[in-house]
């Protein structure tokens, strides 16, 4: 595994993450996560890079996947599993007000789809 290809296919992952984000939560689902102003665009996009790190780094290291079909469903696997994590640790601490659980994990099963796709991409565009 090259360090090139771990930050070039997390870079393009991680903005194709975050543009996805915008039209699910910001254009789509917008009950989900309500803007406020105290929301810092800086950490959602570090979010975004972290996942597509982690996601670069297992098709790079373990995987070995660099087409779009694996990508495709790897990534939708992890992003099932992450957004299954992350919502069960919320819901723990807002259940009486936190009614979107399956939809915000279906979102990111799909977002993770996405990007994964796109990281194999990159992945086998650079190799």
């Amino acid at each position: 595994m090259s360090a090139k290809n771990l930050i070039i296919s997390s870079v393009v992952g991680s903005l194709v993450y975050f543009l996805l984000g915008w039209v699910f939560y910001g254009m789509l689902f917008t009950n989900i996560y309500p803007p406020s102003d105290d929301q810092n665009m800086v950490f959602v996009y570090l979010g975004c890079l972290t996942f597509c790190v982690l996601v670069s780094y297992v098709f790079l290291q373990w995987a070995g996947i660099s087409d779009m079909a694996s990508g495709a469903k790897a990534g939708g696997i992890i992003g099932l599993l992450y957004g299954a994590g992350m919502n069960f640790f919320m819901y723990s601490n807002m259940a009486a007000n936190y009614q979107n659980i399956v939809t915000d994990i279906i979102i990111n099963a799909i977002m993770g789809a996405i990007a994964g796709a796109v990281i194999a991409l990159v992945i086998s565009k650079i190799k």
